[in-house]
């Protein structure tokens, strides 16, 4: 009897110790699968806004050209004559640091801009954008070379 009762005053409701250590092990390895989905899904955000800031501005150059029969000068061209209505930031970077690919003026370049005759004084201008940041995407791709 003597012994019950003892077995019965030590015995108190709650966890011990290595329960206590699994289940914080367990929240934590969780809370890192969860950061690096979180991480994952805002690069591939970044990455989504990119594709669409380069296919607005490449549009916003297309369509200048469809309009004038010439490339712009320069982005702010593009804003300047209301084809944009603000340059966009590159979401990599976070700054309007766009790489501006210049028409070829190469004789040799079936693709080259006509700058002799009555174009003499036509200045090539810029016939696509690019990203300016550096490294890749989550594919693999360099962000210069996103479509």
């Amino acid at each position: 009897m003597v012994k019950s009762q003892k077995a019965e005053g030590r015995r108190q409701k709650g966890f011990t110790l290595i329960e206590l250590i699994v289940v914080v092990t367990i929240i934590g390895i969780l809370a890192g699968v969860a950061i690096s989905n979180v991480k994952w899904a805002q690069q591939k955000a970044r990455e989504a806004a990119l594709r669409h800031d380069l296919t607005e501005m490449r549009k916003a150059i297309d369509d200048y050209y469809a309009d004038r029969q010439k490339f712009p000068d320069s982005l702010q061209t593009l804003v300047a004559d209301k084809y944009l209505r603000r340059l966009p930031k590159d979401p990599i970077t976070m700054r309007s640091d766009w790489e501006e690919v210049q028409a070829s003026t190469d004789p040799n370049d079936p693709a080259a801009v006509d700058t002799s005759g009555e174009n003499a004084a036509a200045t090539p201008g810029i016939i696509d954008v690019r990203s300016a940041a550096p490294g890749n995407g989550l594919d693999g791709t360099p962000y210069k070379d996103f479509p």
